[in-house]
């Protein structure tokens, strides 16, 4: 079995006993030596800086790095939103390691993700909350950021004024809002669990299994990363805490867990195109240096799983009948399930859907709704189902005199 390190710092780091790991200077390294040793398909970029003005690097994992392409979903990875919970960071650090080194070795399942799969990895949300916390302290401590933020509770509704946004927080979403993510997870610890959407209670409640339209979808989800963790999946492991989340598979609706109101999972499901589960890695939030190895073999195939069903459900591009141009912000409505996405900048389109069969509404402003069918089968690819949108006779009409008005302007220069 081949197990990874970090890099040498981090070696000197486990051998010494240590579990303090600066952000400033190594872990930024770290980056750029995989950017170095894999440059045409990796990228390091910055999404803005926390309150200490420490910058919020990602690294971008692609056969194009730097560019969207027609048809390829985008994913996301987040650790380290309470930095105190350090486990996601450093399973980040590894995992772009290891799918710089498997891709050079033509791992074929790993070239299959990089070349059909445009992934972001950002292993640090909280840095400043990271460098406050460490195992010899509260529990508490460095979970929130610099201001005193929990930026688990912190990504606005979009219906109130009076919410108070983490620069932290306001910098992902706009990440979030600048490219067009499909699915995505946010790694935490403390507990050995998965949690999907919604993470809010009806009227506030302690607790109260709160569904969305896509529940069956989320579970799906949720399950492909808990049954094949080495640790959820054991039936012989003590729970965390109090509550054994082993009689519930390791999965569970998060507001049937504990009321989180402002959570990116809600966010993201309401205000994006994209899924996203939390995963609670392990009982203990800051485990020993020694440690490290162990998890990463336990999550090491659940980050791949996971990372993989991006590619379930539909695809296309949404384009208009007489030009082929695609066309963006069109809405995709499935029959029957109460959650529309839109097409983005270039048409292209992704609707993560269980098995089975579905019906599917296009409609875009100045063009006739159209409507088909679509199966989505047990394979590790997406139903392709595609659309050609007829403009209305005023839209047609308007842009006859748009393009008569274009070409006069032109004569006359």
């Amino acid at each position: 079995m081949r197990i990874l390190v970090f890099s040498a710092k981090f070696l000197q780091l486990s051998l010494s006993g240590f579990r303090r790991y600066l952000w400033f200077g190594w872990t930024p390294e770290l980056m750029k030596s995989v950017h170095d040793e894999c440059p045409n398909i990796t990228r390091i970029y910055s999404i803005g800086k926390s309150y200490k003005d420490l910058k919020l690097y990602v690294m971008e994992i692609s056969d194009n790095p730097g560019k969207h392409e027609l048809g390829e979903p985008e994913f996301r990875y987040v650790a380290g939103m309470h930095g105190n919970e350090v486990l996601g960071r450093e399973l980040l650090l590894n995992l772009m390691q290891y799918m710089c080194r498997e891709y050079k070795r033509g791992n074929q399942r790993i070239v299959h993700l990089v070349k059909e799969t445009r992934i972001h990895l950002l292993p640090s949300m909280n840095p400043d909350g990271y460098e406050m916390g460490s195992e010899l302290v509260g529990w508490a401590l460095g979970r929130y950021s610099y201001e005193g933020i929990d930026m688990n509770h912190n990504f606005a509704d979009l219906n109130s004024v009076m919410w108070t946004v983490a620069p932290e927080t306001r910098a992902v979403i706009n990440w979030m809002q600048n490219i067009p993510f499909a699915l995505g997870a946010n790694l935490h610890g403390g507990e050995l669990v998965v949690t999907y959407p919604y993470d809010m209670t009806r009227d506030w409640a302690p607790r109260e299994h709160t569904p969305t339209p896509d529940e069956s979808f989320f579970r799906w989800l949720a399950a492909a990363y808990a049954s094949t963790n080495q640790v959820m999946s054991n039936p012989d492991r003590r729970p965390c805490h109090n509550k054994d989340f082993l009689r519930y598979n390791n999965i569970i609706n998060g507001a049937d867990w504990h009321n989180v109101p402002g959570s990116m999972n809600d966010f993201s499901y309401l205000h994006t195109n994209c899924f996203e589960v939390t995963v609670e890695l392990s009982c203990d939030k800051f485990p020993h240096a020694s440690e490290l190895p162990i998890e990463w073999e336990n999550n090491r195939e659940s980050l791949l799983v996971y990372m993989e069903q991006i590619h379930r459900g539909i695809k296309g591009v949404i384009r208009d009948k007489d030009t082929g141009v695609g066309i963006a912000d069109a809405t995709i409505k499935v029959e029957d399930i109460d959650h529309h996405i839109r097409s983005v900048v270039d048409g292209d389109y992704w609707r993560l859907l269980n098995p089975g069969e579905y019906r599917l509404t296009v409609s875009a402003e100045g063009y006739f709704p159209s409507s088909r069918t679509c199966y989505v089968m047990y394979d590790h690819f997406p139903t392709i189902c595609d659309f050609n949108l007829t403009k209305t006779p005023r839209r047609k009409a308007k842009d006859i005199l748009y393009q008569k008005m274009l070409n006069e302007s032109l004569l006359y220069k």
